[in-house]
């Protein structure tokens, strides 16, 4: 009778665990039913909801954690399944606990991204200066602080002693410093770019190690795409303490040159010349008024020289050229006008006849 009783309670313990199994499974499956209503319907309507809303931070932050919203209902129903089973709720709550704050963290990575409108919203709303070489590098000096106060706080979860690793790692700061002497002097050169802003993304630079655009600027190194295509990775220290020319900075494009014309070529000729580019230059609409200089300048070995010095309004490199295309164009119809020629370089010899004495 009493191993009756035994089996018939093993049987019934092996029942009830079995249905506690199968509750468990139940409520999983009840959440991810939920889940797929709350992506497909709910979040979506609230999506739509937000971006109505005059300030775009409602719809960022959706946006941010719209992944982390996902794996949360997931995560909550492992959750209620496993705290119906007949488990130790202390590792679980611990471990609930621990997801939500790596949730919470993944969410505000997402919204710290350059790809994020918080930035620009932040920028309109509190009239605050964000450069565009500033963006990626703030961005990414957030991303790095929100993943070092997450791990911090899942850390202090667990109890482990955080204020005893802060001190270990303020003790090892010193060897790491002399360790990563270049990598700090990137980084510095970093802050001193940023800072004194030089240039900016999409600007056209010219130093003694690289010419190209810029694309990105980050804690070691600036990428810089040269006009072959090439991307040239340049340290922020050698960067930093080079003599940087911004070509995107121009207000204006120089135009310089000499002219050089035949040595037969009479002076009244010559002025006339003088005055019809002159007048020619000061009536185009795309040459800047401000400094227009032309004047016989000098007595070349094969030349009489006439020195161009003026500005194209534009900046841009096709439009440049096609203005001095256009200018040139105009010199050689005057010169031709004008019965003048361009000179080349050229040598005269005078032989001597000794035949006779």
């Amino acid at each position: 009778m009493a191993i009756e009783n035994l089996i018939n309670r093993v049987t019934n313990t092996n029942i009830e665990i079995w249905q506690d199994i199968g509750i468990a499974f139940t409520i999983f499956f009840v959440f991810l039913v939920f889940r797929k209503i709350f992506t497909k319907y709910v979040y979506k309507m609230i999506l739509k909801l937000t971006k109505k809303i005059p300030i775009d931070i409602f719809a960022n932050v959706c946006m941010a954690y719209e992944k982390p919203l996902r794996l949360f209902f997931v995560v909550i129903g492992i959750f209620a399944a496993l705290l119906y089973l007949p488990l130790d709720n202390y590792y679980i709550i611990k471990g609930f606990r621990t997801i939500i704050i790596f949730l919470i963290g993944w969410g505000l990575y997402n919204l710290s991204s350059t790809s994020s409108n918080l930035f620009s919203t932040l920028n309109a709303s509190l009239k605050i200066e964000i450069d565009q070489i500033l963006l990626p590098f703030l961005s990414k000096l957030i991303r790095f602080s929100i993943i070092v106060v997450t791990i911090s706080i899942i850390a202090g979860e667990w109890n482990y002693n955080v204020g005893g690793l802060l001190a270990g790692l303020g003790l090892g700061g010193l060897a790491f410093a002399l360790a990563a002497k270049d990598s700090l002097s990137n980084f510095f050169g970093g802050i001193v770019i940023i800072t004194e802003k030089p240039f900016t993304i999409y600007d056209w630079i010219r130093t003694s190690s690289v010419e190209g655009v810029v694309e990105d600027i980050s804690f070691r190194s600036t990428r810089v795409r040269t006009f072959s295509q090439a991307l040239v990775t340049v340290p922020n220290a050698t960067l930093a303490n080079e003599a940087i020319t911004n070509w995107s900075k121009m207000g204006k494009r120089e135009i310089s040159f000499n002219l050089g014309v035949m040595y037969s070529t009479p002076r009244e000729k010559i002025e006339t010349c003088i005055a019809r580019i002159d007048s020619m230059l000061r009536n185009h609409e795309e040459i800047d008024q401000d400094l227009i200089m032309v004047r016989f300048s000098q007595f070349n070995d094969s030349s009489l020289d006439i020195f161009l010095y003026f500005f194209t309004k534009t900046t841009s490199w096709v439009e440049y050229l096609r203005v001095k295309e256009n200018i040139n164009l105009k010199i050689m119809e005057i010169l031709e006008q004008e019965n003048v020629s361009v000179a080349f370089p050229s040598r005269t010899i005078y032989m001597e006849n000794s035949g006779e004495k």
